[in-house]
C-alpha cells in the first residue's frame, strides 16, 4: 500500500533526496552541500568585485587571464565544503570564513597577475 502525501511530508520534512527511506549516515554531513554552494556563490561575487571597482579595464584583463581565475573555482567550492564540515555546520561562521578566504584568494591572484 502506498503512503499518502501527509505521511511522506512527515517522514522527510527538509531532506533533499529522491529516496523516501534514505537516512544520512553519521559520516555524511548534510551541510557540506551548503558549503559548496557558498563557495560557488562567493567565487562569482569575488569575480564581480574587480569589474565593479575598475570597470571595463578589469573585464578585459580577466578575459585575457581567464585560466587562472577558472582554476580558482574548484578551490573555492572545496574551501566552502571544508569550512562547513570543520566548523560543524555553523552557518554564519562558515559563510564568513568561506567569504573571506575566497575574496582573499581571488584578490591575491588578481594582484599577482596585474603586478601591482
Amino acid at each position: 500500500m502506498m503512503p499518502n502525501v501527509t505521511e511522506i511530508k512527515r517522514a522527510i520534512p527538509f531532506k533533499f533526496s529522491l529516496a523516501l527511506d534514505r537516512k544520512f549516515r553519521r559520516d555524511e554531513p548534510p551541510y557540506a552541500l551548503w558549503g559548496g554552494i557558498a563557495g560557488f556563490v562567493f567565487y562569482w561575487l569575488a569575480f564581480a568585485v574587480p569589474i565593479l571597482q575598475f570597470g571595463a579595464n578589469a573585464l578585459f584583463f580577466l578575459l585575457y587571464t581567464w585560466p587562472f581565475f577558472l582554476a580558482l573555482l574548484p578551490v573555492c567550492v572545496l574551501m566552502g565544503v571544508i569550512y562547513s564540515v570543520l566548523l560543524g555546520g555553523r552557518v554564519c561562521l562558515s559563510l564568513l570564513a568561506t567569504g573571506l578566504s575566497v575574496f582573499s584568494l581571488f584578490w591575491l591572484v588578481f594582484i599577482f597577475l596585474s603586478g601591482w
